[in-house]
């Protein structure tokens, strides 16, 4: 069986969208995934599974809302997949430097040619922007909370549907992915 992560998207920010991680694990067990564990109250599930990505998400987005009462995305990708974001890491030097204000944005797609440019254009801060395959990485010097780089913008810009994780989390995940 193929180890997976499953991040949710803006999942317990605020009283919308509330989930137990204990919850989380239970619905991944009661639709078959294996060892499901959790990570962190974001909304990070890993767990065994002989299915594909995109038939996850399917599937933990279907039975999230008819059982959990849960409308989110769900974002799967492979620990191989994890092992290769961190490996293709455009920015090394900021992941070392400033791990926190380093994001991760995991894309339901691949960005159209010039959306990753279009981005960066609209950008006035000092936040960059380099992406690679369905991910994107954005450092923001200044700060993630203090910056007008939203993901509404993201996502306007990028043409698709994201959720954001910074590094330090990032590498958890992968840790937890090859336990």
């Amino acid at each position: 069986m193929t180890i997976h992560a499953a991040l949710l998207r803006a999942v317990n920010l605020g009283p919308h969208n509330k989930i137990a991680m204990r919850d989380l694990r239970e619905l991944g067990a009661s639709l078959g995934l294996q060892d499901t564990r959790t990570l962190l109250q974001s909304g990070n599930l890993v767990f065994r599974s002989d299915e594909s990505p995109v038939r996850l998400e399917r599937l933990l987005e279907q039975a999230a809302a008819s059982r959990l009462g849960l409308r989110t995305a769900f974002f799967v990708r492979t620990a191989r997949e994890l092992d290769s974001i961190v490996a293709g890491n455009p920015c090394p030097a900021e992941a070392a430097r400033d791990p926190a204000h380093l994001l991760v944005v995991f894309l339901k797609a691949v960005p159209k040619a010039g959306a990753v440019a279009s981005l960066q254009a609209a950008i006035r801060g000092r936040e960059v922007v380099r992406a690679r395959g369905r991910q994107a990485w954005i450092v923001y010097p200044d700060g993630i909370g203090r910056s007008r780089v939203t993901s509404a913008l993201i996502e306007q810009k990028l043409g698709c549907a994201g959720t954001g994780r910074n590094w330090n989390t990032v590498l958890k995940l992968r840790a937890l992915a090859q336990a």
